[in-house]
């Protein structure tokens, strides 16, 4: 990397910090970017910049939302009773593609990993526990992973996804 100017070169190490990207497709990525023109690039920077300051979560069930409550939770429409566990945001994204839950979700931010220090406390067990008093919530799906650190439910396909929806049932 040392052909290249010292601008590329830390663009390139930022992007390759990306996951999923590696060096050589950093390099293409900054490539690309300089190609393109000053407003395009320009809009980029912007569009990081913007999302890392208006980005926050929603007070109620922890996704990622620009204002205080995202859109699912200001939706009148939406099932108030019915609440949907999952591990992070991408889970949820992958739940509503489907089209086939019309409840609320929480967000844990993460799953119980004793061996890594992540204990109760540490996710948002807690909150839910909150939420399930104060509005008196009537059922809980938990999407989580099956495993004892979960796994991702972002590649679940979803027919999948819609398919186990409908056909839940109580114990």
């Amino acid at each position: 990397m040392d052909y290249y100017p010292g601008s590329i070169k830390t663009l390139i190490r930022s992007l390759a910090r990306l996951p999923g990207i590696g060096q050589k497709t950093a390099e293409r990525l900054a490539m690309h970017i300089l190609q393109q023109s000053d407003e395009d690039a320009l809009q980029l920077a912007r569009s990081i910049v913007d999302l890392k300051k208006r980005l926050r979560l929603c007070s109620r069930c922890f996704t990622l939302s620009d204002d205080v409550l995202c859109r699912i939770c200001n939706d009148p429409s939406r099932e108030s009773g019915l609440i949907c566990v999952v591990e992070q945001p991408a889970d949820m994204a992958s739940i509503e593609k489907s089209g086939a839950f019309k409840g609320r979700y929480h967000i844990l931010g993460g799953v119980l990993s004793p061996m890594d220090g992540i204990g109760p406390d540490d996710i948002k067990i807690a909150e839910l526990v909150t939420r399930v008093e104060k509005e008196g919530i009537r059922e809980i799906i938990l999407a989580t992973g099956t495993n004892v650190e979960g796994e991702d439910l972002k590649y679940v396909d979803q027919v999948t996804l819609k398919r186990a929806m409908e056909s839940r049932h109580g114990v």
